[in-house]
């Protein structure tokens, strides 16, 4: 059974940079408010009405399909990970299909938010490794900055998340001891809505009401929408960021370490770590945790914040085009987020 390999990877990130002080003008926080917490310097938004989530996924496609010396035609399955999509239904992978006129081929959205690009990655790779498909498209795109609150009761959600897409081609190789070693994948949804948008929703208030009343005033409502939601700013996504933080310290170094004794590996072995860029302290306790230098691990969330799904692919073609990342190199991605789902992806480059 052949391996898959990365044969190409490309990113797109919008040229609009919103820096901390730029938030100052519609929030209560500063530069060095916001650096403390997360580590963050600047992000990217797309513009408001010319760019969106499939958009921004083309152009990252384009530079992946390139690079995999492969065109848009013989890519034969497109696998698209987003939480922000440009519709709530149909998803962005036909939008994709459409966008770059490929044929009619298959087109998979995934929805595990921070952790979707390596939940992508797996499925693609079970359909490399079993020979169902040649060229698989995997995508992960994010524009976040169209569903913020950007006011201070939003701001410790606001400051943090960035726009932008990072896409790679997968392809079977033959060539000894390359390729995706495993993947390793894990979810706990008792806490689900601890890092949740509630609204628009069909739950009704249901889950709330059964396990979460002290957030039933100010996250729930019992209609699809509804003027209340929008009076009382229930439109936005909602996160325990203490929680969210406690668990990902955990749950980070675990995954990672499960790729790494499933392949009879240690930390020290790994020549770069590609963390999910949530939070440049979150990757500072892990990097700790498992006693990697600096120059083993690769965070850009300063420049581009944290853009979930996209965030992996976004930081390895980064890592790929400085020389970080070079033919036989160790490389783990590692992602923890909504869900709960955590993942990990251990790869021979």
């Amino acid at each position: 059974m052949p391996l898959s390999k990365i044969a190409g990877i490309g990113m797109y990130t919008p040229p609009n940079i919103v820096t901390n002080n730029d938030l100052m003008q519609y929030m209560d926080t500063s530069d060095e408010w916001i650096q403390e917490r997360t580590g963050i310097q600047e992000r990217r938004y797309a513009h408001r009405t010319e760019e969106t989530t499939t958009t921004m996924a083309v152009e990252a496609s384009k530079i992946a399909i390139e690079r995999a010396g492969t065109t848009a035609d013989e890519i034969d399955f497109i696998v698209f990970a987003t939480l922000s999509p440009d519709y709530y239904f149909p998803g962005c992978g036909v939008l994709l299909q459409r966008a770059m006129k490929m044929k009619e081929i298959g087109a998979l959205d995934i929805r595990n938010q921070c952790s979707g690009f390596l939940y992508a990655i797996s499925v693609a790779d079970q359909f490399i490794k079993t020979g169902m498909y040649k060229n698989i498209l995997v995508v992960g795109s994010e524009k976040h900055s169209f569903g913020l609150d950007f006011s201070t009761r939003g701001r410790n959600i606001s400051v943090i998340f960035g726009d932008g897409a990072g896409a790679v081609v997968l392809q079977p190789t033959e060539k000894e001891n390359q390729g995706i070693l495993s993947t390793h994948l894990h979810s706990d949804g008792e806490s689900a809505e601890l890092l949740a948008m509630y609204n628009p929703g069909t739950h009704a208030n249901y889950w709330a009401a059964k396990n979460y009343a002290d957030f039933s005033d100010e996250a729930i409502g019992d209609m699809f929408m509804s003027h209340q939601m929008i009076e009382k700013a229930q439109l936005y996504p909602y996160m325990d960021g203490q929680s969210v933080f406690k668990k990902a310290v955990v749950k980070f170094p675990e995954v990672i370490m499960e790729a790494l004794h499933k392949n009879n590996l240690l930390p020290s072995d790994i020549n770069m770590l590609i963390p999910h860029q949530a939070n440049l302290r979150i990757s500072q306790f892990v990097q700790q945790k498992l006693g990697l230098s600096n120059d083993q691990v690769y965070n850009n969330i300063q420049q581009y914040g944290n853009t979930t799904a996209a965030s992996v692919p976004i930081a390895l073609c980064e890592a790929w085009e400085k020389g970080k990342v070079k033919e036989g190199d160790l490389v783990c991605l590692a992602a923890f987020g909504s869900g709960f789902t955590w993942a990990s992806a251990l790869i021979k480059w």
